[in-house]
């Protein structure tokens, strides 16, 4: 087991969620001290997590989530998320590691760049960022302080699984989420599947396979 400081659970507090198409669940929140990055990470607990929860890492998005963004495929899978975790049980682990990590003020830099013609990996690099700085930390201190070492998870992120099995937890399945293409975001998904391996159907992204 890697030698990352302890975690422990700060608050619980009940919360019903309510979605804009009518969906609701009903959700326990958890706040945690310790956090290795010092963010104010939050864990939402849906339906009844059994011994291998479905779990999903999920990384603030301002645009998507609140917005409703077109330009990336975050707030379809975080609704879809909440829906699937409820259904059988787990935590939603939402992350303030806005923009992969590099802050919602750089996004929109790179966005700008994006539509300048580059993809979103190349944008981060030409303003001298990395392509993706997230780290999991966070993540696996807060499902140990919960008490789960072993999950499946809810990702398209071979990089997700990839760290949080070095940090000590047991990832036994990768469960892949929707495929959420609008005409905003092709080359954002595009760009996942082909740059970081991202579990994105290619008969679902045509343009993946054009010219």
């Amino acid at each position: 087991m890697p030698d990352i400081p302890t975690a422990t659970p700060r608050a619980r507090v009940r919360v019903p969620l309510r979605f804009a198409d009518g969906y609701g669940a009903d959700a326990e929140l958890v706040t945690f001290h310790g956090l290795a990055d010092g963010r104010e990470h939050l864990a939402v607990v849906l339906g009844d997590p059994g011994p291998v929860p479905l779990v999903r890492p999920h990384s603030e998005c301002l645009t998507g989530d609140v917005f409703g963004s077109a330009r990336c495929d975050c707030g379809p899978q975080l609704r879809e998320a909440v829906e699937r975790i409820a259904d059988r049980g787990g935590i939603l682990l939402y992350l303030r590691q806005e923009g992969r990590g590099i802050g919602l003020y750089n996004k929109l830099d790179a966005y700008a760049l994006q539509d300048e013609g580059l993809d979103t990996y190349a944008a981060n690099a030409a303003l001298g960022l990395p392509e993706d700085a997230r780290d999991y930390t966070a993540a696996a201190q807060m499902l140990t302080a919960l008490g789960v070492t072993e999950l499946d998870l809810l990702s398209n992120n071979p990089d997700k699984a990839d760290q949080l099995r070095a940090l000590g937890i047991t990832v036994r399945d990768r469960v892949p989420t929707g495929v959420f293409t609008t005409a905003h975001n092709i080359h954002y998904l595009r760009a996942k599947a082909l740059q970081t391996r991202h579990t994105l159907p290619l008969t679902e992204l045509p343009e993946l396979t054009a010219g």
